[in-house]
């Protein structure tokens, strides 16, 4: 194998991918290596930085030697990571506990009383876009300082997965601008940390890492330790990268102002290009994009494919246990296919860990809206695929009408976006052309090569990419499935209006809150 190449890190919450990428988004091979997420408590959701760590360097020795790559062929290697985590760090650059990442609510008392700094949670939401929840980077930090406060005053520094894994592999503590967009303390317009909002919620400006663009390179590239561990050479630039929301809009080529793609995975997302800064709405926020001189209307769906792989782990044990089968999510699509439109009138809210958008509820939970005994297992397999297309419809119907982006084509990145059934789904529910991209799965690493082939001069900038990355399959709705579709759209956006006050009385209960 001869050329030049980019290894790309897409560090998740289940596992960390090494992807090999050449610099025309060719993807040439991916190792997979997962760790756990662990949950000491309920709404708490903590990861071991080193299993992060240890996932890169393994997976990166794996590619090297699985695909015959010599570490001189290696251009440079970049990281698009999980946002929101939140890893204290000692003077001496240790780990001072395990990381408190993105799905974890420990922070809700604390979100309540910081909105009350504006007097009421609607006039934060006014004025910061949406309501402040206990996932959120300033509610986490402030239940780390009241509750840890021993912890809180040993931390040098606060770093997120991406800044972690930059520090192993430079020495440098920094932060790019896209994982500083979402702290809530960043200036979009001025690129800086927000003196306004740090002096208003009282945080930690000195315990803050230096901000960087996601283009730029980090230090002098790999220390000699971090490329014995990586099998690489010392010195190989090691360039900034972006979040994985960022990233994934890059690998769609969703690049260009307007352009729409939505993310499938353990979560989901919408991401809208956008020129400049806008108030956020319903738990749509801006954030910076991967690309220095945009935007990103974002809206996050906490769980998306966590909600099939649930079904997958509750009604289909029999199946994956099966050595026959190799594939259960394939069986699954299969069945789906089998089953009317519309699951003959069953509906699922695919809330299982508290939504951020459409509606921004850190207490909604999932529920089978109208089961009866007429229904098998099946059907609630083909609601759950739908009721992640009808959230998603109602998140772009919000991006219309608040935001007047009204887009007729989206593209489509992620694992879940492997399966045909699902996209379909997604067309005839959303009235959207679906485009899915070649290598969907892997549209995050891409993205993340793709954002260092333009900080290392290779592109000389983002709508440049539009033409390197190619549609593999269009997906157009179906008119016949409009009227059942939009029927129990209606009911189900029907469903969390009625039972909204149910789900916040059982579940502050349940959480003590």
């Amino acid at each position: 194998m001869s050329g030049k190449y980019i290894i790309a890190h897409d560090v998740g919450t289940g596992g960390s991918k090494a992807v090999l990428v050449d610099t025309q988004a060719n993807v040439l091979g991916s190792i997979f290596e997962p760790y756990p997420v662990y949950y000491p408590r309920s709404d708490w959701a903590e990861q071991d930085p080193e299993d992060w760590w240890q996932a890169v360097t393994g997976s990166t020795r794996q590619l090297l030697e699985k695909y015959d790559v010599r570490p001189e062929d290696v251009l440079c290697t970049t990281f698009t990571t999980q946002m929101l985590g939140i890893l204290p760090m000692d003077e001496a650059g240790q780990c001072l506990q395990r990381a408190i990442i993105w799905l974890d609510a420990r922070g809700g008392q604390q979100a309540e009383r910081a909105m009350r700094r504006l007097l009421h949670p609607s006039i934060f939401a006014a004025v910061a876009g949406a309501r402040l929840s206990g996932k959120d980077w300033i509610a986490k930090v402030w239940w780390l300082r009241e509750n840890a406060p021993e912890l809180y005053a040993q931390t040098a520094k606060i770093l997120d997965v991406n800044g972690y894994l930059l520090y192993r592999a430079t020495g440098e503590m920094v932060i790019d601008w896209t994982e500083a967009s979402v702290t809530g303390m960043f200036d979009l317009g001025k690129k800086t940390w927000d003196p306004l909002i740090i002096t208003l919620f009282n945080l930690p400006l000195d315990k803050m890492p230096d901000l960087r663009s996601p283009v730029e390179t980090v230090g002098r590239g790999l220390t000699e330790e971090a490329a014995r561990q990586f099998g690489l050479r010392a010195g190989t630039p090691v360039v900034v990268g972006a979040g994985d929301a960022l990233t994934a809009a890059v690998g769609s080529a969703a690049v260009v102002e307007g352009d729409q793609h939505v993310y499938l995975g353990t979560s989901s997302w919408v991401g809208v290009v956008i020129g400049k800064k806008v108030t956020g709405k319903s738990g749509i926020a801006t954030i910076q994009a991967a690309d220095p001189t945009k935007n990103l209307l974002y809206a996050e769906n906490e769980t998306a494919g966590a909600c099939l792989k649930w079904i997958a782990d509750e009604f289909y044990r029999a199946e994956q246990a099966d050595p026959n089968i190799e594939n259960v999510y394939a069986l699954m699509d299969a069945d789906v296919q089998h089953i009317e439109p519309g699951s003959n009138y069953l509906i699922f809210t695919p809330w299982m860990y508290g939504e951020r958008a459409p509606v921004e509820d850190i207490y909604v939970r999932s529920t089978f809206f109208n089961l009866s005994a007429d229904h098998k297992r099946e059907h609630l397999l083909r609601a759950v695929y739908e009721g992640v297309a009808y959230n998603l419809r109602w998140t772009f119907d919000l991006l219309g009408q608040k935001f007047h982006q009204w887009q007729d084509t989206v593209r489509i990145v992620g694992g879940g976006a492997r399966g045909d059934p699902w996209l379909q789904i997604i067309a005839d529910v959303t009235k959207k052309r679906v485009e899915r991209v070649a290598n969907p799965q892997e549209a995050g690493a891409v993205g993340a090569a793709l954002v260092a082939a333009v900080g290392l001069g290779i592109y000389p900038d983002f709508p440049a990419l539009k033409k390197v990355v190619r549609v593999a399959d269009v997906f157009e709705p179906q008119e016949c499935n409009a009227p059942i579709y939009d029927r129990l759209y209606k009911g189900y956006r029907e469903v969390y209006k009625a039972l909204r006050r149910l789900y916040h009385k059982i579940n502050r209960e349940r959480f003590g809150m």
